[in-house]
């Protein structure tokens, strides 16, 4: 009896601590999911800062934009400008995310189309100021005088376009822009002042049409080329005449039989 009340003490006893160390491990658990989500939330975070340091003019600034984005919190971001005394003077800018919390995917599409954008406008280095402007919206003047509207890639996404149709409305291809934003912002500026050129040659080439010169080349040609205009078709050459076949000579009379 006393055999039987003491096995069944240890049983219960055993079962006791077993659900004792069960919320320990599960914690154990949780901690340790929890850990591996920050290291894995912490390296995509560092690579994109890293990514985006010379956009954004400092890590801690390239910090402050993928955090605020991924957030969808203010970013603050600090300009140092060096004063003529040898003192630096520090601005600061806020910008407010128009779009809520991003996947970090969406953070790096959406400061690639903004660096685009400002490459595009021959901005390769860009202030606080200009990057704000690029991700929400605003006029900028630039260097020459002439002032530059932006739609801003976060205003567009907020109103419910997607990114390839962003890219698309500012001259861009969303894969371009995201193997290298600047190369395709450089690319798409380029592509700008070789049309303006090209309609600066049209308009000379027109105003010489008026001219004597000009009015010599006008046609009713269907092809729209005047005689001067069009290539001369080579003449066929001439083929020599064929010789003539020599007549066939005579053949004698077939002479008579002897005594005939």
């Amino acid at each position: 009896m006393n055999t039987r009340h003491l096995t069944l003490t240890l049983v219960c006893a055993a079962v006791l601590a077993g659900l004792a160390a069960m919320p320990a491990m599960a914690q154990s658990t949780t901690a340790s999911g929890t850990g591996t989500t920050s290291t894995s939330t912490t390296r995509e975070s560092t690579r994109l800062s890293s990514e985006f340091s010379t956009f954004a003019g400092s890590d801690a600034n390239a910090q402050a934009l993928v955090n605020g984005l991924r957030n969808g919190t203010a970013i603050v971001l600090d300009q140092v400008t060096q004063n003529a005394d040898g003192t630096s003077t520090t601005a600061s800018t806020t910008i407010q995310p128009v779009t809520g919390k991003l996947g970090y995917g969406n953070v790096k599409i959406a400061l690639s189309l903004a660096e685009a954008s400002l490459a595009k406008a021959g901005i390769t280095d860009p202030t606080a100021a200009e990057i704000a402007a690029a991700l929400n919206g605003g006029s900028l003047t630039l260097a020459d005088g002439t002032t530059v509207d932006l739609q801003g890639v976060l205003a567009a996404r907020a109103s419910g376009e997607g990114w390839g149709q962003i890219a698309n409305s500012m001259g861009f291809k969303l894969g371009d822009v995201m193997r290298s934003p600047k190369a395709a912002g450089a690319g798409a500026q380029a592509d700008a002042h070789v049309h303006g050129q090209a309609g600066g040659v049209d308009a000379h080439a027109n105003a010489s049409a008026s001219g004597d010169f000009g009015k010599s080349q006008i046609t009713d040609h269907p092809t729209g080329m005047s005689a001067i205009d069009r290539p001369q078709v080579p003449q066929r050459p001439t083929l020599p005449d064929r010789p003539q076949i020599p007549s066939r000579p005579q053949i004698p009379d077939h002479a008579g039989r002897p005594g005939g």
